[in-house]
């Protein structure tokens, strides 16, 4: 159990007092780390100098030991800031290649409105299976109304009627609310077909660091100049290698390693 009481008016840290009753203690949960095919990330053992291609070698073998069934190894944290105040939600990564990481959202969302007043942006892909996560950052650009109309066509009707119904982050006043706009598309669907449910405006696509995202409404694009992987040791001395661009519009990549 935990109480927040406020201790005076101003709006940071220091006036506010926590007081926390402790139920579960965590200094004793140890995670075992165990890396047998690759025992140490070193920088002559690279197989690329360019972080796509290292990137794409990682998401390939965690995708050959994952049941994507089950697991969304394809989501990532997305992180966005406006006014000095950090947001951060997860998103499903739909495509990557050398121009980006892309997805999907909604224009009108939270992250749609601090993308249009801090066009950057961070990735974080964690996947706890091979004990490795990927930070990704850069610059966030719309992807162009056609993908978006492509990827709106290749989605399920199920999918179209949830987005189409779904003023994301808009205060509601009930679940009913919106099930009873979801029975309404389902009949029109039912009586015009599924091509009666036709894409949002606010709908768009976006790619980040140049990977295409999805999320309800619309396409963002990352294109990145700051890749850092880490793999986990069990020794602690975890593995951290960055990849950064001394100039955004640049090629070259500076490669170097950080402390744990």
């Amino acid at each position: 159990m935990s109480a927040l009481t406020r201790q005076g008016s101003g709006d940071n840290a220091s006036s506010f007092g926590l007081k926390i009753e402790a139920k579960f203690f965590f200094v004793d949960w140890r995670r075992i780390y165990l890396n047998k095919e690759e025992p140490y990330l070193l920088e002559e053992n690279l197989v690329s100098k360019d972080p796509f291609d290292v990137f794409d070698i990682w998401f390939k073998n965690v995708a050959s030991k994952s049941d994507i069934s089950f697991e969304e190894i394809n989501a990532v944290c997305f992180s966005t800031s406006s006014n000095n105040r950090p947001s951060s939600r997860m998103v499903l990564m739909k495509d990557y290649g050398r121009n980006g990481f892309s997805f999907y959202t909604n224009y009108d969302s939270r992250k749609g409105k601090e993308i249009a007043a801090n066009p950057f942006g961070c990735l974080l892909f964690y996947w706890p299976k091979v004990d490795r996560q990927i930070r990704v950052e850069g610059r966030i650009e719309k992807l162009p109304n056609e993908l978006a109309d492509d990827y709106w066509k290749k989605r399920p009707v199920k999918n179209r009627i949830g987005s189409k119904l779904s003023e994301q982050s808009k205060v509601i006043p009930s679940r009913n609310f919106l099930l009873e706009k979801k029975a309404k598309l389902e009949k029109l669907v039912e009586e015009e077909g599924e091509t009666a449910v036709s894409r949002p405006e606010n709908w768009f696509a976006f790619k980040a660091f140049g990977t295409v995202f999805l999320m309800d409404l619309g396409g963002y694009r990352l294109v990145p100049d700051y890749f850092e992987f880490w793999q986990g040791q069990s020794d602690r001395i975890h593995d951290r290698i960055v990849f950064e661009k001394s100039n955004f519009n640049g090629s070259n990549w500076k490669i170097y390693r950080l402390s744990p």
